[in-house]
């Protein structure tokens, strides 16, 4: 039984994509997050799976497409809330997050024949993707979060643990004003686009910065 998960937060002024501000308001930024969610989730729901789970910290909305369970996460650190969501799975399992709004069913579309784990490295250093055939959490517990270094760590992880690790291309994460426009050029007819360009729209403010 495969199992896509996604971890995310509601969307809210000032809880999320943070650094976006400035050029952009917290509002803003929480309308770009959600597209950013969006399209993230309709991928997922366009990629073969036998479940879908949203690990939310929040209150779904009405960016949730149809097919999905929702589960909180829990409390503490990154790595333990990774660790948490593939404890929840009895299969093989894909888990990404909802700051690769470029991400397509195609590239979820993950085969385990021949390997254990799948990696799916980000240009700031950490992963967009981790996938395992058979979900262990201690191989995430533990691991830095959000440091140039955290991928490099959690694939040594891997590796170490005797797995067989297929890689995964390597996508760019929207964390600044920068990415975003790096990444709404590459799904130019995705909502996060759309809401991108809107947003420069209003305020005026460059997006490459």
């Amino acid at each position: 039984m495969t199992t896509l998960l996604v971890i995310a937060k509601e969307p809210l002024p000032g809880r999320v994509k943070t650094r976006l501000v400035p050029p952009f308001s917290p509002a803003e930024a929480a309308a770009l997050a959600e597209a950013a969610l969006a399209d993230t989730l309709l991928a997922v729901a366009a990629a073969p799976a036998d479940r879908r789970v949203l690990v939310l910290e929040g209150t779904p909305g009405p960016w949730l497409p149809p097919g999905f369970d929702v589960v909180p996460q829990c409390a503490g650190g990154l790595d333990l809330r990774l660790a948490d969501a593939f404890a929840r799975c009895d299969g093989p399992a894909l888990l990404i997050g909802m700051d690769t709004p470029q991400v397509t069913p195609a590239l979820l579309d993950v085969d385990f024949a021949g390997y254990d784990a799948c990696f799916g490295p980000a240009e700031d250093g950490g992963f967009w993707a981790l996938g395992l055939a058979r979900p262990d959490p201690a191989l995430l517990r533990g691991v830095p979060m959000s440091t140039p270094e955290t991928g490099a760590v959690q694939r040594r992880r891997l590796v170490a643990a005797g797995l067989r690790v297929r890689d995964l291309p390597r996508l760019r994460d929207v964390d600044t004003a920068a990415d975003a426009a790096a990444v709404a050029s590459l799904t130019p007819h995705g909502r996060f686009a759309a809401r991108l360009a809107g947003c420069a729209a209003h305020t005026g403010h460059g997006t490459g910065r």
